[in-house]
């Protein structure tokens, strides 16, 4: 196993095998999933920092075994510090990686974790979400054109209720609809409850392509809005992360703009991002993501 030792912002690690390929479909290769996690860093890292990160890892690369990882891997480096996160109905109280540093995601990257999740709230109040969201679902033969549409729906709706959201892709077949709320006002139950009654809202509206439900017969054709992800021992793919899947796509900021443009044209190009199209749309566009850190609303009551 070849290996060497670099320096990122002041910090030394070792990486190996940066030419082994992890995604044979375009043959990128480690040194390049390295470089887009380095390129990212400064837009990733404000929604990763002070969070119970879990990473999927791939070590042979998509085509092969992928796992879960939660509890931060005893052989890290000494300042790639932990945060802790108990679990419902159990005393244990697993440590996970804080993510706060470029050489972090490197030092990740270079495990073969290509995937991050993250929770809604920060270890420090492992209770009180920063943030709702709204996990939108394909049912095939349902798409992501389909997803785009019931994420014009979900936006007019927050917006009629004077609150600001932001989408982004999965990085897979779905997208993904945030809410930045002031975790100082929030719990996981509010919103659960709020994110369960938009949902049920729009279900209502609209039976013949939106579902609430997780039963595969109602699946089909439709569109989950999962607002069951809501909830402390749920993750969700964090902002920019690559996924484990044929081609190293990213979960992606989009505008409403794009969003509209994919449900008017019934076409989805404008909704899919690969590692190498990353760079120049965070030139032209910065963080479109930024709003989930930064922003504070409070839920409305729904009655």
């Amino acid at each position: 196993m070849s290996s060497r030792r670099t320096s990122i912002d002041g910090r030394t690690l070792s990486v190996s095998n940066l030419d082994k390929v992890l995604y044979p479909a375009t043959g990128t290769t480690k040194a390049e999933v390295i470089a887009h996690y380095l390129g990212v860093a400064e837009v990733m890292l404000p929604h990763l920092a002070g969070r119970p990160v879990t990473f999927r890892r791939f070590p042979d690369g998509v085509r092969g075994e992928a796992f879960y990882q939660k509890h931060c891997p005893g052989h890290r480096p000494s300042w790639v510090p932990t945060v802790p996160l108990g679990r419902d109905g159990s005393t244990e109280v697993v440590e996970h990686c804080d993510i706060r540093e470029p050489g972090a995601l490197a030092w990740a990257a270079n495990l073969g974790a290509l995937e991050f999740h993250v929770p809604m709230a920060r270890a420090a109040d492992a209770g009180a979400p920063t943030a709702v969201v709204f996990d939108l679902d394909p049912g095939a033969p349902a798409g992501l054109v389909a997803c785009a549409e019931v994420a014009v729906s979900l936006h007019e709706v927050l917006d009629q209720l004077g609150l600001i959201a932001v989408a982004k892709t999965s990085g897979g077949k779905g997208l993904q609809v945030y809410l930045p709320i002031d975790p100082a006002a929030s719990s996981y139950a509010a919103t659960r409850g709020f994110a369960q009654a938009v949902a049920q809202l729009l279900q209502a509206r609209h039976p013949e392509r939106i579902v609430t439900t997780q039963a595969r017969d109602a699946r089909p054709g439709k569109v989950l809005i999962d607002w069951m992800q809501n909830h402390r021992t749920k993750t969700t793919v964090c902002v920019y992360s690559l996924r484990g899947r044929e081609r190293p796509t990213v979960s992606t900021p989009v505008t409403w703009e794009e969003v509209h443009r994919a449900v008017d044209e019934q076409r989805t190009d404008g909704l899919r991002f690969e590692i190498g199209s990353i760079p120049e749309r965070m030139r032209e566009q910065g963080d479109l993501f930024a709003p989930v850190a930064t922003q504070r609303q409070r839920l409305p009551e729904l009655s």
